[in-house]
């Protein structure tokens, strides 16, 4: 039986309608938070509808560009979510309508159930035979590999007994193939290793979680979120139709980002180089970003990570020249747009997160006071305020326990 949505829709149920009768494309998206929010403002602007669907409170449920806000009880299953979503879709007569998932579980299964979500939406996820190469990290580092990509020293052992052979490449993040359903178990993107012993107990609280052959026991690289670059891009056909790169120059926590807080564009040609080599291998298509870490010991860009959908920052595209959620949404009801290149020295700031993790380094001495002070002039996209929606930055800040607890930081 499908999953029953829980009634929060502001609109009716049937499909809008445009000004000369025809029918309108809207926009689904899974999962609210600031990157679903960041995708409601962009479509919603140009006057297109948009439909949220989310397990959980979030502050895009109150932005003004959210035509229909649909809570569910769960998104982590990947039938379930597949069936609440054409369930909601027939409701609500969205036949035709464009899906953005915001989270890899929903990118997961969407991918895997393709063919059965095609047959009611515009799927922006390509089947699993392509995604799987951006989503899971021993198939990333596999293809990094063969490609000549560098790549943080991976290692994945069949039992604990194999562990004393790791014991002199200490320290070691013990992380996840697939990293959702790690994090909302442990609250963490990563662990640190610094000795036998806590690499034999943390292994033993990954097997607990997942199989062994999706625990990976990876080199760290030194340094924080200033060595660590994206690539963001909408690929099609082979090439980047936009693009832009930026850097972390601040995220929380400072080794094993679990989100960026303060993030700026600017230019990179190795950067791209390396990330146009990967995409086109695995002949990807729709908005990406691809993540790297500049090696201070070797100076080479270590590839980390791929997020094949939205990723927390995409808003910085739209000061910067580069809309990524609608070169999407325009791609698939074929309406040409033109190629787009992002502006450098634009500043995005999440102030939700920045202003402690701001504090802290500046305490540490991690950051300079002038420093700090540059990168708010040159913030133009904050995560969720905005002057002409400005309901979703106050629910944030009500929310706030709300989400710390969802998402592991405090305890119920």
């Amino acid at each position: 039986m499908s999953p029953t949505p829980i009634p929060t829709s502001r609109t009716g149920n049937s499909a809008i309608a445009a000004q000369d009768g025809s029918e309108v494309v809207g926009a689904i998206v899974i999962g609210g938070d600031h990157p679903g929010l960041g995708i409601a403002r962009s479509l919603g602007r140009r006057s297109i509808p948009v439909c949220i669907i989310d397990d959980q409170r979030s502050a895009s449920h109150f932005s003004r560009y959210a035509a229909q806000v649909v809570r569910v009880k769960d998104l982590r299953d990947e039938r379930k979510t597949v069936d609440t979503v054409i369930e909601i879709g027939k409701r609500y007569g969205y036949r035709g309508w464009v899906l953005y998932p915001t989270r890899d579980e929903t990118v997961a299964a969407f991918a895997r159930h393709h063919d059965r979500l095609a047959k009611y939406f515009r799927v922006t996820t390509q089947p699993w035979e392509i995604t799987k190469w951006a989503l899971d990290k021993a198939n990333i580092y596999q293809l990094a590999t063969e490609l000549g990509i560098p790549s943080p020293q991976t290692h994945i052992v069949k039992t604990e007994a194999e562990l004393p052979e790791l014991y002199t490449r200490l320290p070691l993040a013990i992380k996840p193939a697939m990293k959702e359903n790690f994090f909302y178990a442990t609250g963490a993107k990563a662990w640190r290793a610094n000795t036998p012993e806590e690499l034999h107990d943390y292994f033993q609280k990954a097997a607990g979680r997942l199989k062994t052959e999706e625990i990976l026991l990876q080199e760290i690289i030194p340094g924080g979120g200033s060595q660590q670059y994206s690539y963001c891009a909408f690929w099609r056909n082979g090439i980047a139709q936009s693009t832009l790169v930026a850097r972390r120059l601040r995220q929380h926590p400072r080794e094993f980002g679990r989100a960026a807080t303060y993030v700026e564009t600017l230019d990179h040609p190795g950067v791209e180089h390396l990330s146009e080599r990967f995409l086109k291998a695995i002949d990807f298509y729709g908005i990406v970003e691809i993540e790297y870490k500049l090696d201070p010991r070797d100076g080479k860009l270590k590839l980390l990570d791929v997020n094949a959908r939205t990723w927390g920052f995409h808003g910085i595209g739209i000061p910067a020249g580069v809309d990524f959620p609608y070169l999407l949404y325009a791609d698939q009801i074929g309406k040409a747009v033109s190629p787009s290149r992002g502006r450098t020295g634009v500043g995005w700031i999440r102030t939700i997160t920045d202003v402690p993790t701001a504090l802290s380094d500046l305490l540490s001495s991690e950051l300079k006071l002038s420093a700090y002070w540059n990168s708010l002039r040159n913030t133009r996209a904050e995560s969720t305020f905005s002057l002409r929606d400005p309901l979703p930055s106050v629910a944030e800040i009500l929310l706030l326990p709300y989400l710390m607890m969802k998402k592991g930081l405090v305890k119920s």
